[in-house]
């Protein structure tokens, strides 16, 4: 499926508010059967109970009806990804591709933009949280990796993963055999599955058990990036990466922050959008900025304690949200920052990847 990626991003004045996308849709300059994905950072507490994932989907789906059929509508992988604490700013993410192949630049085969959104089969509330569900993300990883012509797992730089949890019904429904009673849990064992499926697909690990999820946090990818919601029961998975077989002029590249603070592991990255300049430079070319944010288990970042795992109000992934936000958005110099909280399996511990998409201001590769 090569061609040339365009990604979108645009504000969200709610998440009812598809008006940007359509904008682009009428204006010609998004063609609707060419979107790989949408992704979007709702308002909501990103908890079990967070309607706007449902609300934006809905809406996402009722526009696109307008446009494409109910068949071509579910192959879109339709990411929402709830919590915009602090100063984060709600937005969309479009991804799409432009039909046509070879290199941006006469005489150069700089590797390009290159993604892919595929949706697996849904799973049964038995699997959520357990190896089945990695396994299953694995062999999906590989699947879009091929049809975004990646062959070389180091070209893949990003994945962002949708996933289930379980809800009471769901576990009745089962007869309870399932990975945990605890429904918020359930959010973590779900994002921690989808993160060592793609770990197996990428080679940073061979194998994974049950009792490993959401345990055993010495294992972990360098390039997930996983969500759970109550609004779907598949997974929802966009890979992003470099092939030679995609031409234009943006790139991707990623790294992964050590801990809540590693603003050096921030700054390498802009370095890769305009090598020696200042931020100012780097910052003109961000198109779309992803991370992964988790308070640490241990309760303390370089020594000093935080209260985010102590707070009975306010779930940690809300305050991690926020507080990484912030970081970001100093460094990147506005607000509408993909930044997806709980990071179980992401990264290390209270630490987790972090991918920035720019337009390459020599055409060279990232």
């Amino acid at each position: 499926m090569p061609g040339q990626a365009q990604v979108f991003r645009l504000p969200m004045s709610g998440p009812d508010d598809v008006s940007g996308i359509v904008s682009l849709i009428t204006d010609g300059r998004l063609d609707p059967k060419q979107i790989i994905a949408i992704l979007g950072k709702t308002e909501g507490n990103g908890c079990v109970n967070d309607f706007t994932r449902g609300y934006a989907t809905q809406s996402l789906r009722a526009m696109l009806a307008t446009h494409l059929s109910a068949a071509d509508i579910e192959r879109i992988p339709l990411v929402m990804s709830g919590g915009t604490e602090g100063g984060l700013s709600p937005h969309w993410i479009v991804l799409s591709r432009i039909e046509g192949s070879g290199s941006v630049e006469a005489g150069t085969d700089a590797p390009a933009l290159a993604m892919a959104g595929i949706i697996t089969r849904p799973l049964d509330p038995r699997e959520i949280g357990r190896s089945a569900q990695a396994e299953l993300v694995r062999s999906a990883m590989l699947e879009a990796m091929a049809m975004a012509d990646i062959a070389d797992p180091e070209d893949v730089h990003f994945v962002q993963i949708k996933c289930p949890l379980l809800t009471a019904e769901r576990a009745t429904y089962v007869g309870g055999d399932v990975a945990t009673d605890n429904m918020l849990k359930s959010m973590g064992l779900s994002r921690g599955a989808s993160a060592l499926g793609v770990a197996l697909a990428l080679g940073e690990i061979d194998t994974i058990t049950d009792a490993q999820i959401g345990t055993d946090m010495s294992i972990w990818s360098s390039r997930a990036s996983c969500s759970a919601g109550i609004e779907l029961m598949a997974c929802e998975i966009v890979v992003l990466g470099l092939s030679r077989s995609w031409s234009g002029p943006l790139r991707i590249g990623h790294e992964v922050m050590q801990d809540a603070i590693d603003a050096p592991a921030v700054a390498r990255l802009l370095g890769q959008a305009a090598p020696g300049a200042g931020l100012q430079e780097a910052q003109a070319g961000l198109i779309a900025v992803l991370a992964k944010a988790e308070a640490s288990s241990s309760g303390q970042i370089r020594g000093k304690r935080h209260t985010m795992l102590e707070d009975s109000d306010i779930s940690s992934t809300r305050h991690a949200r926020g507080f990484v936000g912030g970081l970001l958005a100093c460094l990147i110099g506005h607000t509408e920052l993909f930044v997806s909280g709980g990071a179980e399996h992401q990264g290390p511990d209270g630490g987790g990847p972090v991918a920035i998409i720019y337009t390459s201001l020599k055409g060279t590769p990232a």
